[in-house]
Order: structure tokens, then C-alpha cells, then sequence
């Protein structure tokens, strides 16, 4: 007991860094959010078709993206969803640049039925630094 109370603040602080860590991968699972990473987007698009679908901005998407990727910006998201109806049976894999703004995207298309919906961790930056390939508009 004088151990725990000599020691307090290092105890506060351990089970608060454990919890940090833990932090990421819990959110993504109390919002019922999936994440795939660069290698697991590489076989849903080769193996389901799944559709890719990037939320970063026109200047963003234009300097390089996935390919045959479909370009919304996530502001626009909701607006377009009706634009995207054909596809709601299709598995798709959502990107930005690393990964925050696709995980909001994520969340709107769940709210409006999409079920097979995953955000690309680490967005267009993870996916470049798997060297996989981007194409340019």
C-alpha cells in the first residue's frame, strides 16, 4: 500500500498512457467503424471490386489518387449520397490523406444504409509509402 501511495502519480500516468494507446483502436470499434490497411484495400479492390471512394479535396485528388477511384469531397458527401445508391450493395474503401476525414465519410454512409464500408488507415499517405501505385487526373 505505501508503494501505491508513494507512487501515485506514476500509476495515474502508466494507466493513462495504456489507455492512449488502446484509445485509436477502440473508437474505431464502439462507432462500429471498419479500418483496412493498405494491403487488405489491395485485396478488396482485386478480389470484391470494391469501389474506392476518395474524400479529399478537388486539388488533393487531382495531385494524385488511387485508381478508377471515385472523387467526392467529404463536404459534399451528403449531398451526393443518391449519386452513389447503385453502388450501396458494393464493398467500398474510403481515403483522404490519412485517414480522418475518410473515417467521417465512413460514418455518413453507415447512417445512410452502406454496409460494406471501410476507412483506408493512414489514407493516400499510407497507401504511398506501401508503394502501391496513384495515377493523376
Amino acid at each position: 500500500m505505501e508503494f501505491v501511495q508513494s507512487n501515485i502519480w506514476l500509476i495515474i500516468l502508466a494507466a493513462f498512457s495504456g489507455f492512449m494507446l488502446l484509445f485509436p483502436n477502440m473508437r474505431s470499434k464502439l462507432g462500429g467503424g471498419q479500418e483496412v490497411d493498405a494491403t487488405e484495400a489491395v485485396q478488396l479492390i482485386n478480389h470484391e471490386n470494391a469501389l474506392v471512394l476518395d474524400v479529399r479535396e478537388f486539388n488533393e485528388f487531382s495531385a494524385g489518387h488511387i485508381a478508377n477511384a471515385k472523387h467526392i469531397p467529404v463536404g459534399q458527401l451528403a449531398d451526393s449520397i443518391k449519386t452513389l445508391e447503385k453502388h450501396k450493395e458494393l464493398t467500398i474503401v474510403v481515403n483522404c490523406r490519412s485517414g480522418g476525414r475518410s473515417a467521417m465519410a465512413c460514418s455518413v454512409l453507415r447512417k445512410n444504409g452502406f454496409t460494406k464500408v471501410y476507412n483506408l488507415r493512414g489514407g493516400i499517405t499510407a497507401w504511398q509509402q506501401a508503394n502501391l501505385p496513384t495515377t493523376v487526373k
